[in-house]
């Protein structure tokens, strides 16, 4: 197992990159670990006050094991990072961690980082238009290989409703990346994509002044939506070489 150190200028958080192997193939983990405990609102746990956050990379290979064994792998991440699951909030992805893009705008005291992975490729989709191709029951679905997985970092303390408002500016940075990168649809090639089927995010609040609001009114907004969309429109680039 080894580690690469991701350089972050957000107090009292860390972030690493760890390379190591599950099921005898290589995977690679992004962690935050975070000095005090945060609030964090996911987007596949729901809300949560944790120390840990991570996003993590499944190489080809695993996707048919992950696609029958999705449980078995939730409860061995916590346990191979030594950490229990209700101190953690995490994602996977298949797009590779090394092409994490992490990007920063900032406004007087306030700070608001994006740590971005993205691909495009094999399952964007146009939503209110394409059909889905899965069926969940008893938490049980097919995964698939195009995910754009987003952690949101800021400075500011959050309240309940300005994180799952940050959800929504996010969203609709990523959809104007997507647009102006003419990603289109997998499915429905003549449209352009606004996400991909898969899509997570994880916004954490931070310890500094209260923020209420985080629409594009805002200047939180505003900052929230320049990081993601800079972010997103740099992971798809490094992870399927499209540019704008």
């Amino acid at each position: 197992m080894t580690e690469k150190e991701i350089p972050l200028s957000i107090e009292g958080i860390k972030a690493k990159i760890i390379y190591h192997t599950y099921q005898g193939f290589e995977v690679k983990t992004l962690l935050l670990s975070l000095e005090e405990k945060h609030r964090v609102l996911s987007t596949r746990e729901g809300y949560k006050e944790v120390s840990f956050v991570a996003n993590h990379y499944n190489s080809r290979p695993l996707w048919d094991y992950m696609h029958r064994h999705r449980q078995e792998f939730e409860k061995w991440l916590p346990d191979i990072l030594g950490i229990s699951p209700e101190r953690i909030a995490f994602m996977s992805t298949a797009a590779d961690m090394d092409n994490l893009a992490v990007c920063e705008s900032n406004y007087q005291e306030f700070k608001v980082f994006c740590l971005a992975t993205a691909g495009a490729k094999d399952n964007a989709q146009r939503l209110g238009v394409d059909k889905a191709s899965q069926v969940e029951r008893d938490d049980e679905f097919e995964s698939l290989s195009g995910t754009i997985n987003l952690i949101l970092l800021t400075n500011a303390t959050l309240s309940d409703g300005a994180m799952a408002r940050a959800i929504i500016t996010a969203t609709e940075a990523k959809t104007a990346a997507l647009q102006d990168m003419d990603i289109r649809s997998t499915y429905t090639p003549e449209n352009q994509a606004t996400g991909t089927g898969t899509d997570n995010m994880i916004v954490v609040s931070g310890e500094g002044p209260l923020v209420k609001y985080t629409g594009g009114h805002a200047k939180m907004g505003e900052l929230i939506g320049i990081v993601v969309k800079r972010a997103v429109a740099e992971a798809i680039e490094k992870q399927n070489g499209v540019t704008l």
